[in-house]
């Protein structure tokens, strides 16, 4: 049995792109992709605003495009839904993916604006059988493409990690997957099986030159990694950057269930690292959860689930979406994102993004 290989690299902001370069080369990735096939850029969108860590960075976009284009990929679509409280539009903007998408001529499909088609895997997937009742539908576009992930290191307060596996909710689930947050590990691994069913290739280039720990995927500390990681193991990658945060991989539900299924793997004594050793890397996260996230489990999973189709499946939703929005972009991000944000912006990665147009 071939063993399961995370690229990793230290990193600077001066050396950014090219160790994007040399990351890919490491990673062998061309062996990966065809090049006669279209490869799906799936962006990571957690906020439509701009916060460190949050979502794909513009030298992740950019390192990965350019050695793409350097490389003679022609075919190549960014893509990235919205959810009930992001905004495709605002998202481009707040993250700079615009200028670095015209820059090298890459297309942008907003999934809001594609056509979705039942799909019926051909694995079992119990647990998006539960939730959609045998009516999951995924992008056409999706189908038959080679798909690379672009997701950060960061914590996440309904599945403790979040990364590649997670990147893919995103992409194969509608505006409404908040409806998943009951088994969201469970889905995690079902999605895996339905993309290994409909990409040829599956890849994952992760962005930890700043990180998130805490009350993620949005409200968290940010955290100066300096590191990049990229891998074809989903579960690998996501396993790595688990331990390099400072967790037991197999203790996270949706990286032991899919370990188990076989679909990769998620012990690091069984994965072999490329380029830099991470055997003394520990950042030393803790997940947290957010009020918001907080009341999405008592209401789905929680004392209070009882309450559940009043809350989520009634007009009273629109006021959990509000209240949502009010918290994170009214409130916390003005209240203490800001200061966060202007004590990254002193750092030598804060210079970069404000040099991105």
């Amino acid at each position: 049995m071939t063993m399961s290989r995370v690229s990793v690299l230290k990193t600077s902001p001066a050396t950014i792109l090219n160790d994007y370069r040399r990351l890919l080369s490491l990673a062998q990735y061309q062996d990966i992709l065809d090049k006669n096939k279209r490869v799906l850029l799936k962006l990571n969108l957690s906020w439509s605003l701009y916060y460190p860590a949050c979502s794909t960075q513009p030298w992740q976009l950019e390192g990965v495009v350019r050695a793409l284009r350097e490389d003679r990929y022609a075919d190549i679509l960014a893509t990235e839904n919205r959810t009930v409280v992001t905004d495709i539009d605002k998202g481009l903007a707040g993250n700079k993916w615009s200028s670095i998408l015209e820059k090298y001529n890459v297309p942008f499909l907003p999934l809001t604006q594609t056509e979705w088609i039942p799909y019926h895997a051909r694995s079992d997937t119990p647990a998006l059988d539960e939730i959609f009742a045998g009516t999951h539908r995924i992008p056409r576009e999706f189908i038959g493409t080679s798909i690379i992930h672009l997701p950060t290191v960061k914590t996440h307060g309904h599945t403790i990690t979040t990364g590649a596996m997670k990147n893919a909710f995103g992409g194969l689930i509608t505006e409404r997957r908040h409806h998943c947050h009951r088994i969201i590990h469970e889905i995690l691994v079902d999605l895996l099986t339905v993309q290994k069913e409909i990409h040829p290739s599956i890849f994952s280039v992760m962005d930890g030159t700043v990180c998130g720990n805490g009350k993620g995927p949005r409200t968290m500390i940010p955290y100066t990694g300096n590191i990049l990681l990229a891998a074809e193991d989903q579960v690998a990658i996501d396993a790595i950057a688990a331990k390099i945060m400072g967790f037991d991989p197999l203790s996270i539900p949706y990286i032991r269930m899919a370990h188990d299924r076989g679909l990769g793997c998620g012990d690091p004594d069984q994965i072999e690292i490329l380029g830099d050793d991470t055997q003394n890397l520990n950042f030393r996260f803790n997940t947290g959860r957010s009020p918001v996230i907080s009341g999405d489990q008592l209401f789905r999973k929680g004392a209070l689930s009882f309450l559940e189709p009043l809350v989520f499946h009634t007009p009273l939703f629109f006021l959990a979406i509000k209240s949502s929005w009010f918290y994170h972009d009214v409130y916390w991000y003005n209240i203490i994102g800001r200061r966060r944000i202007r004590e990254y912006n002193r750092t030598e990665w804060g210079k970069l993004f404000e040099s991105y147009q």
